[in-house]
């Protein structure tokens, strides 16, 4: 009797144990009016204090869903150093998931909307793109042909736009494509197409010194590392080599990171020979509009282009934002509007993107300015996120 009554006690411990065991929760506050599901949140091993990201789930703990995540290898040395998330929470109020353990088979399985890479076979472009638009640059094989005066190169550090208007990824298939038929990609035939001229211009976003007159900046990049690719987020490493401004020499390499829902890009510069520099738009014939808004934090070019418009769009720290020069001169392409930008400990941090009316999205110039004064919006006022 006293040996049952024993095992009964050890028993109702252990249940005891199993219900008492502390969930760990996240708490993801907006004090936004307005409702947000498009924004990565970024844990890391010593806020979730674990020792491997590798088997983390995140469970909304209202629906007792899982959500899609992304772990994130920043300084390549094969550990995983972040994992990803975007939770979905209402205007001013409060989402909580919880934190528990998966199998690989269990995490929800999602496309790789977020995707970037070299592209050896259309010379060295480097190709990088999410659900709402894709971007290039160009390498040091397409800077060597205009150099030797080889037909097929491009000179410049300039940021060309892919126009697509489907969300899934395009970049590999409108490449195969015009490996077979060359010329494919620059027609619609409904995902979108590759209509925005860059040349020597900074296109959408492009970095640039100016001196006593001009204004200076970079070849193409010499160097590329990819950081993460997958649903949720690509980033990936460009370097140049150094440059002159003058008699300064200017030493640049640039950090690239897009999530999936966001038209523009974040562009991290580590430079060294300036201490500040000027961010432009591309003013391809002038026939768009410029506008800016230093207190905000932005500057916006919407313009036709063929037979459809477009907006181009740079958002910067209000801090950061020194002035604006809207600089025209006789060759077309050294057209830009510019937002001069200070540069912080030898860095530079701004974001770059497009949205282009046949999307869909963003179809007048107002729209697209409302997104860009939204965006610094919830920039400064990030999504708080707390252990419980």
């Amino acid at each position: 009797m006293l040996r049952t009554i024993n095992k009964i006690g050890v028993f109702l411990l252990f249940v005891c144990f199993l219900s008492c065991k502390k969930q760990t929760n996240i708490v993801v506050k907006n004090t936004l009016d307005v409702p947000r599901s498009s924004e990565n949140v970024v844990l890391t091993k010593a806020f979730l204090q674990v020792e491997s990201l590798k088997n983390i789930g995140i469970k909304n703990t209202t629906t007792e869903k899982l959500e899609v995540v992304q772990l994130v290898d920043v300084d390549g040395d094969g550990k995983m150093d972040e994992l990803l998330f975007q939770p979905k929470v209402e205007s001013n109020s409060k989402t909580t998931y919880a934190v528990v353990t998966v199998t690989e088979q269990e995490q929800p399985n999602s496309e790789e909307w977020c995707y970037s890479r070299f592209v050896p076979e259309r010379t060295d472009d480097y190709t990088w793109e999410n659900d709402k638009v894709a971007f290039r640059m160009y390498g040091p094989t397409a800077q060597k042909m205009i150099e030797d005066r080889v037909p097929g190169g491009t000179l410049s550090s300039g940021i060309d736009g892919w126009l697509k208007r489907v969300s899934y990824p395009i970049i590999n298939k409108w490449y195969a494509e015009n490996d077979e038929h060359p010329g494919a990609y620059h027609k619609d035939t409904g995902e979108g197409l590759d209509n925005f001229h860059v040349g020597v211009s900074r296109g959408i976003g492009g970095l640039a010194i100016k001196g006593k007159d001009t204004y200076h900046f970079s070849k193409n990049y010499t160097a590329w590392k990819t950081i993460t690719t997958g649903p949720l987020r690509t980033s990936f490493y460009l370097k140049f080599a150094d440059w002159k401004v003058e008699d300064q020499t200017v030493t640049e390499y640039k950090i690239i990171t897009l999530d999936k829902g966001s038209n523009l890009s974040k562009i991290e510069t580590f430079i060294t020979g300036a201490d500040k520099v000027s961010v432009g738009l591309t003013l391809h014939d002038q026939k768009g509009k410029v506008d800016v808004n230093q207190e905000q934090g932005w500057m916006s070019y919407w313009e036709p282009l063929q037979d459809s418009e477009i907006g181009t769009g740079i958002v910067i720290n209000d801090n950061d934002f020194l002035g604006q020069e809207t600089y025209i001169v006789e060759e077309k392409d050294l057209c830009n509007a510019y937002a001069h930008v200070k540069v912080n400990n030898n860095k530079v941090t701004h974001y770059a993107g497009f949205g282009w009316k046949k999307a869909g999205e963003f179809t007048t110039a107002a729209k697209w300015k409302a997104y860009l004064k939204d965006f610094k919006n919830k920039l400064e006022h990030p999504l708080l996120v707390e252990l419980k």
